[in-house]
């Protein structure tokens, strides 16, 4: 089965200099955890979840009208392509601990997302060589589970950090 079959393909997206406010009302619409940040030709450069957003406002002390995407996110982007096996997305998922993969064409640009909840709904009893099967989506979710050794977060700026630690004190 191809990531093409499964994958959500009208996904919306937000700009590194969207602020967070902004991005967390997109997920509210969408009813999604995650917003793919695309340059102004649809290139993907990161993806902002939930978490990142309550961790930078937490974190930097202002209000999430006044931090930008492009402060919260990482550099790095994990994705597959719509004509992947679903099984090679699984296996990124699993070694990365993501929930959510961007699908990108050839020039990386956005054309879908594959979530866990995409992978869930597909799963077939026993699976085969086209379905994915539920124990291969079990092993994910439990790879999913698993704590972290290292934060996936971009820290916050010195700035942030030491507001924090004088708020503390």
């Amino acid at each position: 089965m191809q990531v093409r079959e499964i994958m959500i393909g009208d996904v919306k997206s937000c700009q590194p200099e969207t602020d967070v406010a902004t991005a967390a009302t997109i997920m509210w619409e969408q009813d999604c955890g995650c917003v793919p940040v695309t340059e102004d030709d649809g290139r993907v450069i990161g993806m902002i979840t939930d978490r990142d957003i309550c961790m930078a406002v937490a974190t930097r002390l202002r209000i999430a009208r006044d931090i930008s995407v492009g402060e919260v996110i990482s550099g790095k982007v994990h994705a597959c392509s719509p004509d992947d096996e679903v099984k090679d997305a699984l296996r990124i998922m699993q070694g990365e601990q993501l929930h959510r993969l961007p699908v990108l064409d050839g020039e990386g640009r956005l054309t879908g997302i594959l979530s866990l909840n995409d992978l869930v709904l597909n799963a077939k009893k026993g699976g085969g060589k086209k379905h994915v099967s539920h124990s291969e989506v079990m092993a994910t979710i439990k790879s999913l589970s698993e704590h972290r050794t290292t934060s996936p977060a971009v820290p916050p700026d010195d700035q942030g950090e030491q507001t924090i630690s004088s708020s503390l004190s």
